[in-house]
């Protein structure tokens, strides 16, 4: 009933996709984590970056072949987001990737528009919910956090919520109080996982990546250094909480228009 998550706290090459591959294959060799999942941050293969004219690759193709090998390597869900264009349209894509290479994906549904990410990029419109190990888990993408609406669990739909991000570090505390927050409110473990180091757009990233117990406390607190980091976590004490303190029962009724 327990869930191993690792997560990978890291800079990233400036629209280098190959080279931020190969960094993390020899990082997560070098780790060699014994886990159920393992969490990238957002645009893992370029950072944040709103030019992805001739940089983007096709939808589903190249580095959703290196999550496949590298889910099947370590033998544990990879999941982590990229620009990709399909048509005529960019979309900022996280894929969650099993270890037998099967693979369900997220299209960010919350654009920065503060960084023109809505002018570059086509919004996704369906939330995901995957099962592993008996839990069921909501990925999501980085701005997606400031929208609770969006992230709601209703009826306990998911035992953990997950979001992947670059976020700045001149934001750092909304972005911790978020995720604390997300946490208490949804019943719901939460895993944040962010990047460091500085883009080509002089942008810093603090890290910050977080693992939040539903009560509220924290699992996991990063410092502002690169780092690969696995915690277990108890499905029994997610349930015992929830049927000791089952606030989800008064939750408001509500219903999402597109």
């Amino acid at each position: 009933m327990d869930l191993r998550v690792t997560i990978v706290q890291t800079d990233l090459h400036w629209q280098d996709a190959e080279a931020n591959r190969r960094m993390l294959s020899e990082k997560l060799a070098a780790a060699a984590p014994k886990t159920d999942l393992i969490v990238l941050p957002e645009m893992f293969t370029t950072g944040f970056s709103m030019t992805p004219q001739g940089i983007a690759e096709q939808a589903d193709t190249t580095t959703l072949g290196w999550m496949q090998e590298e889910a099947k390597r370590h033998q544990a869900v990879l999941t982590g987001s990229v620009m990709v264009q399909e048509g005529e349209r960019f979309l900022n894509r996280l894929y969650w990737v099993r270890p037998d290479g099967t693979y369900t994906k997220y299209d960010k549904k919350h654009l920065f528009r503060m960084a023109k990410e809505h002018d570059t990029y086509t919004p996704g419109s369906e939330r995901l919910i995957v099962e592993l190990k008996g839990w069921n888990v909501c990925p999501l993408v980085c701005y997606d956090l400031r929208f609770p609406v969006w992230s709601r669990n209703t009826n306990n739909a998911y035992d953990l919520l997950l979001y992947v991000a670059n976020w700045p570090k001149v934001r750092r505390q909304p972005w911790s109080t978020l995720l604390q927050a997300r946490a208490i409110e949804n019943l719901a473990y939460v895993v944040g996982v962010n990047r460091i180091g500085t883009d080509s757009n002089d942008h810093a990233y603090s890290g910050d990546s977080a693992i939040i117990h539903p009560k509220g406390y924290h699992l996991l607190e990063t410092a502002e250094v690169e780092g690969i980091h696995t915690v277990t976590l108890s499905k029994k004490q997610l349930e015992d909480f929830r049927e000791a303190f089952p606030a989800h029962l008064d939750a408001d009724r509500f219903s999402l228009e597109g």
